[in-house]
């Protein structure tokens, strides 16, 4: 399945940004590569047996707005862990999947929208505990 979203990894495990057009996925996977992300895919993400790469065409291509389309290191491919939606979420979220794995919304405006997809990425690892919400 080949898709619009965008993709990126932490220590191999993919987090596939979903969102329409002017969402913010690209502009939120550059913050995450200032956390310790991979650059697996931007604009247009190929997902086949839950492994998202990069279109060859596209792969290495990071849209910046502003700036216009830079080649970056990338990952070839990452096994995806996790689903963020882009936009305002719940306060307190009901577990939600898409296409059997965990998802989120986020406000990939928000200033703290990176450390949050981390906390996320690492409470659906098993790495903290989540007392309520989107994966109690």
């Amino acid at each position: 399945m080949s898709i619009h979203a965008s993709c990126a990894a932490h220590n191999g495990a993919g987090v596939l940004l979903m969102g329409p057009p002017g969402s913010g996925k690209s502009d939120l996977v550059l913050r995450l590569l200032h956390h310790g992300f991979d650059l697996v895919a931007d604009d247009r993400v190929d997902i086949v047996d839950g492994v998202a790469q990069a279109p060859a065409a596209l792969a290495g291509l990071l849209e910046v707005r502003g700036l216009g389309v830079v080649r970056l290191p990338h990952l070839e491919a990452a096994r995806l862990a996790l689903v963020a939606h882009m936009g305002r979420g719940e306060r307190m979220p009901l577990p939600s999947t898409w296409q059997g794995l965990p998802a989120i919304h986020i406000d990939p405006a928000s200033a703290s929208a990176p450390e949050r997809l981390v906390l996320a990425l690492q409470a659906v690892q098993g790495q903290i505990g989540v007392v309520a919400g989107a994966f109690a």
